[in-house]
């Protein structure tokens, strides 16, 4: 009886002592600011650790390997998620990836590289030369467009504070210009959508006085003006109702809950000399660099472009050219245009890069890649190609904290970046995140200039495509400029 007693008073002690734990656990969760799972998910979000710390044993034997999900893998991720501590993020015992998938690119290290003190470091350059106020981007890597209406507001705030402190630009979205793009002070590019939110007249056309108001932003540094994305090519922007609060229908025009949908383009532009032309009007009205952005579905249908500016002359010319690839994400698309259409980056950068070389626009028209680009080896492999500068949103959702819960065309992401639930905001406190955005672009931008040193150059765009060697379907690996020859006028191919 006596020992039934005791037994009784452990058991009741012990269940007392768990009680006590949890709601200690549960106090230190919620007050954190470095996990956003913990936050918004005291103690339990502290399985979700656990259960990744076992992951690699677990998928060793059971689940999927370390390169094998899809949209980003493990790899991948884990790589974004070390850079944003701003520590050593090297590995041990060899590379995981297999390097005999077709595709995969293989840079060329130089037998006598520059030595340890001779640095590879990017140089500025100057976007928009006849422009009233010409860009000078310090970076080779940037945030690509996110709305605010997409991503929530401590999102922005977090960006825009991560990129004043990297010295990289943000792009608004098509969603406007939001305070929080501007509580950080960085360099600001303002994306102009099929709806023009933000600088649209009554008839949903662009508001001159409007533009010219943006525009005299000075931390706004060029526009883009966005004719397709990769997620969904062929439609237009899609922000569910339930994300359209009473501040996002303000900036944007709409009525609070009332989805905003975009047409699925300009409806005035019709063909490339309509789009030069509207192009020319924001330069002349803002005094900012234009350009726009879009999807390759055929290079081809390409070359009229080029060559009208040509005849036109090179002050016609857009400041720089997005290229989006059909891979690209967003936060809401139908499923058939995620899959099935739009030119991967892969094929679509070489093929826009050698246009513009061919007809002799190398030095007017600034080539920028996006798609799927998160990683220092993406981006060394875009540079290599031709393209002058890299961006991406979702490396940077990442280095938000991103898990890739797949919600973000819900109001429900457990991370709080993609919705307005002011309980799940909470998670994401920017003071913690804004620092990780900055690491994370610091260290891609580092392990660029690491590899372009390798190569032996002494600045990243240096690198060509006789750098890069790609693998084929027997193993082998070929330079790419023998699969694809450079337009590049130097002799060095």
């Amino acid at each position: 009886m006596y020992a039934l007693q005791v037994l009784s008073l452990i058991f009741v002690a012990a269940i007392g002592a768990a009680v006590l734990i949890a709601l200690v656990l549960f106090f230190i969760d919620r007050t954190q600011t470095g996990d956003a799972i913990r936050r918004n998910y005291p103690v339990i979000g502290r399985f979700r650790g656990l259960f990744t710390s076992l992951g690699e044993f677990f998928r060793q034997y059971f689940f999927a390997m370390d390169r094998e999900e899809m949209p980003f893998n493990r790899a991948q991720r884990d790589w974004v998620y070390h850079a944003t501590r701003g520590k050593d993020n090297t590995v041990a015992f060899g590379s995981t990836r297999n390097l005999n998938v077709p595709g995969t690119p293989i840079f060329v290290n130089a037998i006598f590289p520059p030595l340890d003190d001779q640095f590879s470091l990017t140089e500025p350059m100057v976007i928009g030369p006849t422009a009233k106020v010409p860009y000078v981007a310090r970076s080779i890597y940037n945030i690509s467009g996110m709305s605010y209406g997409a991503i929530s507001r401590p999102a922005v705030e977090a960006l825009s504070r991560g990129a004043a402190r990297a010295g990289i630009w943000f792009n608004t979205g098509e969603g406007g210009l939001a305070p929080y793009h501007e509580l950080g002070g960085c360099d600001l590019v303002y994306q102009i959508g099929t709806a023009k939110f933000g600088i649209r007249d009554k008839d949903g056309g662009i508001d001159d006085e409007k533009l010219a108001q943006v525009g005299a932003n000075p931390l706004v540094k060029m526009f883009e003006l966005k004719l397709a994305q990769g997620a969904k090519p062929g439609k237009g922007g899609i922000l569910p109702g339930e994300k359209v609060n009473a501040e996002i229908a303000a900036i944007r025009g709409l009525e609070i809950g009332q989805p905003g949908i975009s047409p699925n383009r300009h409806r005035e532009i019709d063909d490339f000399g309509d789009l030069l032309d509207v192009i020319g009007h924001i330069r002349e009205v803002s005094g900012k660099p234009v350009g726009f952005k879009t999807v390759i579905g055929s290079s081809d249908e390409w070359e009229g472009l080029f060559r009208l500016i040509v005849e036109r002359g090179a002050d016609s010319a857009p400041d720089f050219i997005a290229i989006d690839g059909g891979e690209g994400g967003t936060g809401a698309a139908p499923m058939p245009l995620i899959d099935l259409v739009g030119m991967p980056i892969r094929e679509a950068l070489p093929r826009i890069v050698d246009l513009r070389d061919r007809h002799g626009l190398k030095d007017r028209i600034r080539i920028i890649a996006s798609g799927k680009l998160v990683n220092p080896a993406d981006v060394a492999w875009a540079i290599c190609l031709g393209a002058d500068f890299v961006t991406s949103a979702r490396g940077f959702m990442f280095s938000l904290g991103c898990i890739q819960a797949l919600k973000c065309n819900r109001n429900t992401c457990p991370t709080g970046i993609t919705t307005h639930d002011p309980g799940l905001q909470k998670g994401l406190v920017v003071e913690d995140k804004y620092v990780k955005v900055a690491n994370y672009a610091k260290a891609v931008i580092k392990e660029v200039e690491t590899i372009a040193h390798s190569v032996g150059v002494s600045e990243p765009r240096l690198m060509r495509r006789r750098h890069v060697r790609i693998v084929q379907a027997d193993g082998s690996s070929v330079p790419f400029n023998k699969i694809r020859p450079s337009y590049r006028p130097d002799t060095s191919k």
